[in-house]
């Protein structure tokens, strides 16, 4: 039987690999030489060959990337990598939860110092080339060694409880995880950008003027109670552009980039804006977050039927039924369910960025923001043209063409 399951594990993951490596194959091919109509005059023919330039180097790189990954998980199957880890925790501690936690950071912690190399390749040759990075060295280092912390914390944390819970209930450990879970899922959503986005990033009140005035305007047109909007400090590590909306009920804020307010003129950034109460207004946020919540119920319960399955630990080398080996079996066995799911998350997401694009119409400008996305795509060297079945796949929000034709019509 782990036999069967060990070939099994094989197969899904050479199959991820190889239908990744398709879809990117057939994402490159979709690139054309002729600029789209509408952003003649904005993308000038040199800035959109950088762009090609600036997607065919993240395209080769993204193949060596996925390809040294995929190296690294087969050599652990095919050697006893995991087997080797969990002897090693277990060597340090028979106690299961420490046990647990030792094994999940031995195998994060070596992954994240063997993709370390890429990640700077990455940030200081592909992004400084093309003129997006503006971190350093230490900036860098810096994020690293937070991230690190963080994991150990919130993660070690979250799997220390979940793996109690197993010991202490069995198999109806599912039902204690996923409440647990339900409750943390709020609990960030509602208090990320004041706990998590400080350790990295510096956020400050938006200076009274003409872009404030505008944004409280809308606010209450739309009738956004607005007590809290942000800018943040992100060329600190990039000029691309960005905003966000986050939290509920009290603790909700409109973030905006600081790269955002310089790029954009004083209406597009109102309209962006308007998109984002869209979401709001149209409950997008909730929804999604209660999908989530289901998904994850549905993921944990099938996962209480298997994970007692001895054959799961046999399958990755580890003789002794283990919770936490089991676990990473379990995740690529069940992979094509997560898959599915995915697609159908992707699908509402591009659906609910249709939806509040056409709120950004219909209460403040469709004109404004169309000229935003067409600004924010050239400063971001985006790709005006990616693969219908690329997108399908991959895309939570709709290319950038589909959205100024739908705000057009």
């Amino acid at each position: 039987m782990y036999t069967s399951l060990f070939y099994l594990i094989i197969f899904l993951v050479t199959l991820d690999f190889v239908f990744e490596r398709i879809l990117n194959y057939l994402n490159k091919n979709s690139w054309t030489n002729v600029l789209p109509a509408v952003f003649k005059g904005i993308y000038d023919p040199a800035e959109y060959k950088r762009s090609q330039d600036y997607f065919l180097a993240n395209h080769k790189f993204g193949n060596i990337t996925s390809s040294y990954s995929f190296i690294l998980i087969l050599l652990m199957f095919f050697l006893g990598g995991f087997a080797l880890v969990d002897s090693w925790a277990g060597q340090i501690s028979e106690n299961p939860i420490i046990r647990a936690l030792l094994f999940f950071g031995f195998l994060g912690l070596a992954m994240d110092i063997l993709s370390t190399p890429f990640a700077l390749y990455d940030t200081f040759v592909i992004e400084e080339k093309f003129g997006f990075n503006k971190s350093t060295i230490g900036l860098f280092f810096m994020d690293k060694l937070k991230g690190w912390l963080l994991g150990a914390i919130i993660g070690g944390g979250i799997l220390a409880l979940i793996v109690w819970f197993y010991g202490v209930s069995g198999k109806y450990f599912w039902l204690y995880t996923w409440g647990f879970i339900t409750v943390f899922m709020v609990f960030m959503n509602m208090f990320y950008s004041s706990l998590i986005v400080p350790l990295f990033n510096k956020q400050t009140p938006l200076d009274e003027g003409e872009l404030r005035d505008g944004i409280e305007s809308l606010s209450k047109k739309v009738g956004f109670k607005l007590d809290n909007i942000f800018v943040i400090d992100g060329s600190k590590r990039s000029s691309k552009a960005n905003a966000y909306f986050s939290g509920m009920g009290p603790k909700k804020r409109i973030v905006l980039y600081d790269t955002l307010i310089k790029d954009l003129k004083k209406d597009e950034i109102i309209a962006v804006l308007a998109h984002e109460i869209g979401h709001y207004k149209e409950k997008h946020t909730k929804k999604a977050m209660f999908l989530s919540i289901l998904q994850t119920g549905l993921t944990l319960f099938i996962l209480s039927w298997f994970i007692r399955n001895p054959a799961l630990s046999a399958a990755l080398g580890v003789g002794e039924p283990s919770f936490h080996v089991s676990l990473i079996a379990f995740g690529i066995l069940y992979s094509p369910i997560s898959t599915i799911l995915g697609l159908g998350m992707n699908i509402l997401s591009r659906k609910n960025e249709f939806e509040a694009d056409a709120y950004a119409r219909k209460y403040f400008s469709a004109e404004h923001l169309s000229s935003a996305l067409k600004t924010l795509t050239v400063k971001n060297l985006g790709n005006l043209q990616p693969h219908p079945l690329y997108v399908f796949f991959n895309y939570s929000h709709p290319p950038v063409l589909k959205r100024l034709e739908a705000l057009n019509q």
